[in-house]
């Protein structure tokens, strides 16, 4: 009798413990909410039907087979998808409630609130301080003083502080590829964005350095709303909050991380994770 009271118990708890972190999930703001997003490439249908709403402080993978529509997702976030000149899309994407995709929502603006982090690192071809301090200045921030405490606050924010501190005035293309990476981060912190999209950030990188970033996501979260896309199915499982599984232009399923990968719903979510395709 007492086992069977302290088991059930036990699964009270449990089931306590998820609908007070299912309430306050709920309680987060929805900083993304993409409502029947089509997009096409000339014929070809990209992007069918998508539907995610996307809360803030949270860290959101984006997983799913090559050529699914992983980064073309990601892309129509900041609208970087639009560059490419055959691209046609319909529905709404609602960044804090107002629909990017109107002709009255300024780019610049947007880029400025959400910004990216590439698969292969991207820094420029200037100094390490000039590579942090290039955003700030392109809003029109001139005084030294400011800058020093900007790129000193945005590398430590990218934990590479360490690092680079006495090497502000090399080429940043003298680093480590890691290192390469978390400059691009930094560089990316240094405008104070409010969300930040990483499109497979550590595929070119080694094990250390990609457990360095993979820290980095789960420090940066509390501040910033963080969606990344990644092939790595480990990653997926260490280091979101949510998973959405893409295949063939179409989200499969939607879910919070741990139930994706154990009890997922569909069989083809089964079957990706689990390796049987992909």
């Amino acid at each position: 009798m007492m086992a069977t009271f302290a088991r059930e118990k036990k699964i009270a708890e449990i089931h306590s413990k998820r609908e007070v972190s299912e309430m306050a999930k709920a309680s987060k703001n929805i900083v993304y909410n993409t409502k029947d997003l089509n997009l096409w490439y000339g014929e070809g249908h990209a992007l069918k039907n998508i539907n995610l709403a996307i809360r803030e402080n949270e860290v959101t993978a984006i997983i799913g087979p090559s050529g699914c529509g992983k980064s073309t997702y990601i892309k129509t976030l900041n609208r970087m998808v639009e560059m490419v000149p055959s691209v046609r899309i319909s529905g709404e994407i609602l960044y804090r409630e107002r629909n990017i995709l109107d002709k009255n929502f300024r780019v610049e603006d947007l880029r400025t609130r959400v910004g990216m982090v590439f698969q292969k690192p991207n820094p420029f071809p200037k100094s390490i301080y000039d590579n942090i301090a290039y955003g700030p200045k392109i809003h029109g921030i001139r005084s030294k003083k400011v800058l020093d405490e900007i790129v000193e606050k945005s590398l430590r924010g990218a934990a590479i502080w360490d690092e680079v501190k006495d090497r502000l005035n090399e080429n940043a293309y003298g680093l480590s590829g890691g290192q390469q990476q978390r400059i691009c981060i930094a560089r990316c912190l240094a405008i104070e964005p409010d969300v930040i999209l990483m499109d497979e950030p550590t595929s070119a990188l080694d094990p250390i350095s990609t457990l360095k970033v993979e820290e980095l996501v789960q420090e940066l979260k509390k501040d910033f709303s963080i969606i990344i896309v990644t092939h790595n199915m480990q990653q997926a499982a260490r280091i979101s909050d949510k998973t959405a599984f893409f295949l063939n232009g179409e989200v499969i399923e939607y879910k919070d991380t741990d139930i994706i990968f154990s009890t997922p719903t569909d069989k083809r979510t089964e079957d990706y994770i689990t390796g049987r395709f992909g």
